[in-house]
């Protein structure tokens, strides 16, 4: 293919969002050099970088972005890649017998667009019917937070945490509703600071619209 073709198309893919799988896709060598490795690489380029902008490096205050960028990079806005950094989700039974909806809602979370490495920034909104099991309340918001932190399209997103929930609880009745704003859309392209998107993903008791109208009503309650 034409190279000039060829980043016309990738633009175009970008700026649609366009997602080409649901699994966050990773090399067979994804882990094979360590963290300080994979920092030591990325500070070396993140500092080419910056020269080829025209910035002195030399300066006190850029001299150190570098080795800053890398950190954040595989130790914090990247971190969900690891699958060593999975939270460890301890499963409960159910002895109090409550039989109803839980829902956890503005659940933060802070992500990356995989076609920009610009935030996406959102609110998340859990519910499940317990099948007998449960789990400690700020786990919802460690996997939502897990998944969140690797470049992300919401889409797919939004079918992690829900396959994950409906895996950890070994029940199908699951929703998940997620809100956000996409600096890929505000800050550049068409720079819509006011627009913001939204994605549902559910299962179960949930494809019934009565109960998906009370989850929506208790979120109401919350806000």
């Amino acid at each position: 293919m034409n190279t000039l073709i060829e980043k016309e198309l990738f633009e175009i893919l970008g700026d649609e969002h366009h997602m080409t799988s649901a699994e966050t896709l990773l090399r067979p060598d994804a882990f094979d050099k360590s963290d300080v490795e994979k920092m030591a690489t990325i500070e070396k380029h993140f500092h080419i970088i910056m020269e080829e902008m025209g910035l002195d490096m030399t300066d006190d205050s850029l001299r150190g972005t570098p080795h800053r960028v890398a950190k954040m990079f595989i130790q914090e806005i990247f971190s969900g890649l690891n699958p060593a950094n999975k939270p460890k989700i301890s499963v409960f039974e159910n002895s109090y017998n409550y039989d109803k909806m839980l829902v956890e809602a503005n659940i933060s979370f802070n992500s990356t667009c995989e076609h920009h490495f610009l935030p996406i920034i959102g609110k998340a909104h859990i519910g499940y019917v317990s099948n007998g099991n449960v789990i400690g309340l700020s786990k919802l918001n460690r996997i939502v937070d897990y998944y969140a932190r690797r470049p992300q399209v919401q889409e797919r997103l939004i079918m992690q945490i829900f396959n994950e929930l409906k895996s950890v609880l070994n029940t199908e009745d699951v929703i998940v509703v997620m809100e956000a704003e996409h600096l890929c859309v505000s800050s550049r392209g068409i720079k819509d600071s006011s627009s913001f998107t939204s994605t549902i993903q559910y299962g179960g008791i949930f494809n019934d619209k009565e109960n998906r109208n009370d989850f929506f009503n208790l979120l109401k309650q919350d806000k």
